[in-house]
């Protein structure tokens, strides 16, 4: 069953996310991910969630998202997107 990393950030150093954005790509490939949803509009249909810049990544699978998660190529990657942007991010089980 495909899983799905869906975050929802805040960029506060645009320089540095953008050293980011252009390392990740390869490391979520390395796992099967595909990028669905990156940046990009968003419009709001209902409630009061506000995404400022919004990913959807699938995954083939739970255990694809947690080795991506996991891997410790993606680490230093992750310290520099916690200092790049503010994020709220959930994996999600799908079809």
């Amino acid at each position: 069953m495909p899983a799905y990393l869906i975050v929802d950030l805040e960029i506060i150093d645009p320089g540095a996310f953008a050293e980011y954005r252009s390392a990740v790509s390869a490391v979520i490939r390395k796992h099967g991910g595909e990028y669905l949803v990156r940046g990009g509009a968003t419009r709001v249909l209902e409630g009061d969630w506000d995404p400022q810049s919004l990913v959807v990544v699938r995954f083939p699978n739970q255990l694809a998202l947690n080795a991506f998660w996991d891997d410790p190529e993606y680490q230093p990657l992750k310290e520099l997107r916690q200092r790049a942007a503010r994020a709220k991010i959930i994996a999600a089980e799908g079809v």
